[in-house]
């Protein structure tokens, strides 16, 4: 649509907006909604075609639609919010619209948008969850649409334009199996992971945004025995829990009046003495990471995610976040704590933008697989050593002949003897996890 339109459209959308206010029109009786919107449309393109300075609308239906839904919806961004539209992310920069598709491409979203339309949009999501965002409180991050989605804003004078981003749940079904044929992982890796999930194991997956953690997560559980007592706390239900035992928690944001929040420490702290076998949590990113090096001692195994640009450095986020969470422990003794109880850490990585070329694209891989053995009482920093390793992104996932540590591999043959299978056979492809 031409500049005219969309100061047409504006306009008119002032207009609607004020009438609403006036009249004291009730939002729910869509009919009088859409007969005001018919009435200023038919009055705007009466006055354009009588000789004024406006011009005439090429299309007053589908201008009457726009406003329709800016006053019942969510205007131009409706399809992203009424679950209309599958997609990962969607990403708001004043009037520019870009979306993440379920393929992982970022895409333009083709319909003119202002940025006083999206902080109307903006002030409408956040008012169903009783919360704001203004120049005395520019930052916010909360659920929205009944928890199935995350949305985050920063407005000036924090930032020059408005920001939104807004990530919602898809509920996937993610095996092994699609992951192979995805090659994202191989056979033999993939059956390590699957075995892992058979006896208490702490397993960390790291990578950037959208490199599909959550994706590699749910597979795992897939995975899993289905009589585990597995308890996910999140921040947004993302995670896919099916057991016979499972429990999903999510986190609850404070009040008007900063009261009744639930985090995912206080998540995290509960579960350990629920009886789980496995605690999944989302994504560490503050707290709850102290609360995690008590899940040894539950005699639990731990799933999880943290943003980070290779396994390594993914140790090193957890240990810095739990350090800034504990009271006065030392760095060395969270290491040492989390040594012990992380047994593999996984790298996910997304395709770089620069190979997303002829509208293909947005692949995810696993990187590697690196095993954490428990420190020794003379070493001051993680040992890892690389299980499974692709050389670079478009080169295949190598076992690299390393064995796995001797306590992890004497839990893995412990639930693979059953099946006749040993840890050594399955890392070198000569056994397979049914």
């Amino acid at each position: 649509m031409s500049v005219v339109g969309v100061d047409a459209y504006e306009e008119l959308r002032h207009q609607a907006l004020e009438a609403l206010r006036i009249r004291s029109i009730d939002l729910r009786d869509i009919g009088e909604v859409k007969t005001l919107v018919q009435q200023l449309v038919n009055q705007y393109q009466a006055d354009a075609t009588s000789g004024g300075s406006r011009r005439p609308l090429s299309d007053p239906a589908s201008m009457m639609g726009r406003l329709t839904r800016s006053l019942l919806e969510y205007g131009p961004l409706t399809p992203f919010l009424d679950g209309s539209l599958d997609f990962e992310e969607l990403i708001v920069h004043g009037s520019n619209v870009m979306y993440i598709d379920t393929d992982g491409r970022m895409l333009a979203w083709p319909d003119p948008v202002s940025e006083e339309e999206v902080t109307h949009v903006v002030h409408k999501l956040l008012a169903t969850i009783g919360q704001a965002v203004d120049e005395s409180r520019p930052m916010i991050q909360a659920q929205i649409l009944g928890g199935t989605a995350r949305i985050g804003v920063v407005v000036p004078p924090i930032a020059d334009s408005i920001d939104v981003t807004i990530r919602r749940y898809l509920s996937k079904r993610e095996t092994f199996s699609e992951l192979i044929e995805w090659e994202a992982i191989n056979r033999p890796a993939a059956n390590l992971l699957s075995a892992a999930m058979a006896t208490p194991t702490g397993v960390i997956v790291t990578g950037q945004p959208g490199s599909g953690k959550t994706t590699l997560i749910n597979a795992m559980l897939r995975a899993a025995p289905s009589t585990l007592r597995v308890i996910a706390c999140e921040d947004t239900p993302e995670v896919s829990v099916e057991h016979l035992h499972a429990a999903r928690w999510k986190t609850r944001q404070a009040g008007p009046d900063g009261s009744n929040e639930v985090t995912l420490r206080d998540l995290v702290k509960i579960s350990l003495g629920m009886r789980p076998d496995l605690i999944v949590v989302g994504e560490v990113r503050g707290s709850e990471a102290y609360e995690l090096t008590r899940a040894g001692n539950a005699g639990a195994g731990m799933l999880s995610t943290i943003h980070a640009n290779n396994a390594r450095q993914g140790l090193q986020a957890l240990v810095s976040t739990a350090v800034m969470a504990g009271p006065n422990v030392a760095p060395e003794q969270i290491r040492s704590v989390f040594s012990s109880i992380v047994d593999l850490v996984v790298h996910t990585a997304k395709e770089p933008s620069a190979a997303m070329t002829g509208g293909v694209g947005g692949r995810r891989k696993i990187m590697e697989i690196v095993a954490v053995p428990p420190m020794q009482s003379d070493e001051f920093d993680f040992t890892t050593e690389p299980i499974f390793k692709r050389e670079s992104f478009d080169h295949e996932l190598r076992w690299t002949g390393a064995p796995l540590p001797h306590d992890l591999e004497q839990r893995l043959d412990l639930v693979l003897a059953p099946a006749g299978l040993t840890a050594g056979a399955i890392l070198n492809g000569t056994g397979t996890v049914a």
